[in-house]
C-alpha cells in the first residue's frame, strides 16, 4: 500500500486534510454565511425561470407601481412588471456578468503575469510598465471611459471591466512566478532544457493558483458593484433587460413614494457583494498560512 513520507496511508492523510479543512470552515461562521449566499445566488441564476411567478418583461399597466403584496411580493415598476421576477432574472445579468468578468480577467491576467515572470528581461519590463499605466488610472473611471468608447451594452461593459481587472492579476501572477522560479524543482527542469511554456504549464501555474483563486473570489463582490454602477449610469445593461443596477437607476425617480422599486434590487446587490466578499475573506484565511491557518 502506498504511503506518504511519514508512513501514514495516503487515504488517511487525505481524510485528515479534508477534516481539517472542514474544521476551519466551521470555525468561521462568516465564511459559512458567505458560502451560503454564494450557493443561493448560483441556485437563483440556474432556477430563475422556475422561481419567477411572472415573465420578467410582462407589462400590466393596471398594476402600475403596485406596493408589495401577496400577488406581487416585491411590488411592481412603472409599467406594471413584477419586481420579484425581475430581481430573480437580474441575478443572471448582474452576477452572470460578474462571473464572466472575473473568469476572463483571471485567465488572461494569470497567463500574462506568469509568462512575464518566466521570460523576464525586456518582455517583463514592457509588460509591467504597461500594467503600471492601467493601475495609475482610477478603475471605475477607466471602465466608464472604455465602456463609453465601445458603446452602451452589457457585453461591452463586461469587456471594459475585464480589461480594468486584468493588471491586478498580472501583478499577482508575476509575483508568484518570481517566487516559484527560484525553487529547486523549477531550476532542475530548466537545467534539463525545459521551455518557458513547459515551466508555465507544469510548475508555475499549478502552484500559483491558490492566491489567484482567493483574489478572484474577493473580486466577485467588487465586480458586481462595478457592473451595477455602469448600468446605473446607462453604460451597461439597456432596457428592458432585467439587471439590478439598471433597475435601481429606473427606480430612483420614484423613491420617495414607491420605496420598494429601488430597495429590493439594491438589497440584492448588497447581499450578493457581501456574500462573495465574506467567502473570499474566509478562503484567504484558510489558504494563507501566514494568517495563522485558522
Amino acid at each position: 500500500m502506498a504511503v506518504d513520507g511519514i508512513g501514514a496511508p495516503r487515504q488517511a492523510v487525505s481524510r485528515f486534510r479534508e477534516g481539517r479543512l472542514w474544521y476551519r470552515v466551521k470555525g468561521s461562521p462568516l465564511t459559512l454565511v458567505g458560502a451560503a449566499i454564494a450557493l443561493v445566488v448560483l441556485f437563483v441564476i440556474i432556477a430563475a425561470p422556475l422561481l419567477a411567478p411572472y415573465p420578467p418583461d410582462k407589462i400590466s399597466l393596471s398594476a402600475r407601481l403596485a406596493a408589495p403584496s401577496l400577488q406581487h411580493v416585491f411590488g411592481t415598476d412603472e409599467v406594471g412588471r413584477d419586481l420579484f421576477s425581475r430581481v430573480l432574472f437580474g441575478a443572471r445579468a448582474s452576477c452572470g456578468i460578474a462571473f464572466a468578468i472575473v473568469i476572463l480577467s483571471t485567465v488572461i491576467g494569470s497567463i500574462i503575469g506568469c509568462l512575464s515572470g518566466v521570460v523576464g528581461g525586456i518582455v517583463d519590463t514592457a509588460i509591467m510598465r504597461l500594467m503600471d499605466v492601467f493601475l495609475a488610472l482610477p478603475a471605475l473611471i477607466l471602465a466608464m471611459a472604455l465602456s463609453a468608447a465601445l458603446g452602451p451594452s452589457l457585453f461591452n461593459a463586461m469587456l471594459a471591466v475585464a480589461v480594468v481587472r486584468v493588471p491586478a492579476y498580472v501583478r499577482l501572477a508575476r509575483g508568484q512566478t518570481l517566487s516559484l522560479r527560484n525553487r529547486t524543482y523549477v531550476k532542475a527542469s530548466r537545467s534539463f532544457g525545459a521551455s518557458p511554456a513547459y515551466l508555465l504549464r507544469w510548475h508555475i501555474l499549478p502552484n500559483a493558483l491558490s492566491p489567484i483563486i482567493v483574489q478572484a473570489t474577493l473580486d466577485l463582490g467588487g465586480t458586481i458593484l462595478t457592473a451595477a454602477a455602469l448600468s446605473f449610469i446607462g453604460l451597461g445593461a439597456q432596457p428592458p433587460t432585467s439587471e439590478w443596477g439598471s433597475m435601481v437607476s429606473s427606480g430612483r425617480n420614484y423613491f420617495l413614494d414607491q420605496w420598494w422599486y429601488i430597495t429590493f434590487p439594491g438589497l440584492a446587490i448588497l447581499i450578493s457583494a457581501m456574500g462573495f466578499n465574506l467567502l473570499g475573506d474566509g478562503l484567504r484565511d484558510m489558504l494563507d498560512p501566514r494568517l495563522g491557518g485558522r
